[in-house]
């Protein structure tokens, strides 16, 4: 196929500083990929026929970080922006299932993509030359397929991670996977023991926030649970509960699909019905419930966030979606101060959305019915929000130093006061204004030390 790919000055100036000198150059990998599918890549690679040392010659007046000789690897800074370049090579054997023992240097561009992981991911590019595609990464970029380069249980033996990178390309392109890289994701999950944790955490959230994400939890659900296993007893439990058409793993999985692709929310989908199992029980008629279900499904998100070294902030966001992900939410001015002095704008907004999902996944809401109830959570949300009302400390119109100049003695006191106020404002008792608010806080004081 003939075709031209849009290159940033810097892979240009690179590619065509290297043949100016005799060698041969590409772009190569992923950022040909993206290219071929009309997306922005997010980076581009290179490689080239050139040995390290002549790569170093060939950027001597450049900003150069040697990022990994010793595999024929460095980056060259290019506008302030980041090119890795790389030597051709063939992979030696790979005895910890993540690098291999040595590399051999190669003069051709063949050699090179035969060793890398995905058809769609084993395709050059010059813009003389064209694609370089000796392994069929265009048709099958056209037929949506991902499949390995080579024998799939090679490589995936190689580099247990690009298991998880074949479900998570599959998902995000919304590809499927061919057969025979299927049969060796699922015959090799185990290897994914192996793999770092922070690796699989990488991978499983570019997965879930990919829109393909459903169908392969779906169709690799024993992939998952190796890496995931406390999630692994929602598999086929059935609900028993007239309001819930799916047994728990389907459920979550619809319920994914149905909140937008952000990390937090797709990990809260994923996570928060995980205390479904642990909880349930059936009364006298036979119905299913599962009460205490969104403290047992943060606690279990806490673990697997934690496992998964998953950030501080994230992981804190995650963990309180899935504890409150049935709290109740309206329209009224008071639940919706309630809710704001107690997650913030953002978070309550997100909490809207996990509800939807929630709702929608239950398959027994009228079609759109969650949906509109949401836009008018968000509406009203906003709407007062456009008010800048008083929903904190921070903004209410007195605060300690206040209180104090009134006679207030310093101690706990002032802090429950404050907050006697706060609620006063949030359920429209009390105008925030120090008018309002002073004679309140008076009498409050005035009863505390008449009970001393």
């Amino acid at each position: 196929m003939n075709v031209h790919l849009p290159l940033p000055p810097g892979a240009q100036f690179i590619l065509q500083r290297l043949c100016s000198l005799g060698h041969a150059a590409y772009v190569v990998g992923g950022c040909v990929r993206d290219c071929l599918l009309g997306r922005a890549p997010q980076d581009f690679d290179i490689c080239t026929s050139a040995l390290p040392e002549e790569m170093q010659a060939a950027f001597a007046d450049c900003h150069v970080i040697e990022t990994g000789l010793r595999h024929g690897t460095l980056t060259v800074m290019h506008d302030h922006i980041p090119y890795e370049v790389t030597t051709f090579r063939v992979d030696g054997e790979y005895t910890d299932h993540r690098h291999p023992d040595q590399v051999t240097f190669v003069r051709d561009v063949t050699a090179d993509l035969a060793r890398r992981d995905f058809t769609v991911n084993a395709m050059a590019y010059h813009p003389d030359t064209g694609v370089v595609d000796a392994f069929g990464g265009q048709e099958d970029l056209r037929l949506g397929v991902i499949r390995c380069v080579g024998e799939a249980e090679k490589r995936f033996e190689e580099d247990a991670l690009r298991i998880l990178r074949a479900l998570r390309f599959a998902s995000v392109y919304g590809f499927a996977i061919e057969e025979k890289t299927a049969a060796a994701a699922h015959a090799l999950r185990h290897t994914l023991k192996d793999v770092a944790a922070e690796r699989i955490r990488a991978e499983v959230t570019k997965l879930l926030c990919g829109s393909g994400a459903s169908k392969i939890l779906r169709a690799f659900r024993d992939v998952i649970f190796e890496v995931l296993p406390d999630l692994a007893p929602m598999a086929d439990f059935p609900q028993h509960n007239p309001h819930h058409l799916h047994d728990v793993w389907e459920h979550t999985l619809l319920s994914i699909d149905a909140v937008p692709p952000v990390e937090a929310l797709r990990w809260a989908m994923l996570l928060h019905d995980s205390g479904k199992p642990a909880a349930f029980f059936r009364d006298d008629a036979g119905v299913g419930h599962f009460y205490g279900h969104e403290k047992i499904s943060s606690d279990i998100a806490l673990k697997v966030m934690q496992a998964m070294k998953m950030d501080n902030a994230t992981l804190e966001r995650v963990t309180a979606l899935v504890k409150h992900h049935d709290i109740p939410l309206d329209t009224t001015r008071k639940i919706l101060l309630r809710r704001l002095n107690q997650f913030g704008a953002e978070m309550l907004h997100q909490l809207i959305d996990v509800q939807c999902a929630d709702r929608i996944a239950t398959g027994t809401r009228a079609p759109g019915q969650p949906e509109e109830e949401a836009a008018l959570l968000h509406q009203a949300l906003n709407d007062l929000l456009a008010q800048a009302p008083c929903y904190t400390l921070k903004t209410l119109a007195v605060d300690g130093r206040t209180l104090m100049a009134q006679g207030f003695p310093k101690g706990k006191i002032i802090g429950e006061t404050l907050q006697y106020l706060l609620e006063k404002v949030i359920d429209g008792e009390a105008e925030n204004t120090a008018e309002s608010l002073l004679p309140l806080a008076m009498t409050r004081l005035a009863k505390e030390e008449s009970s001393k």
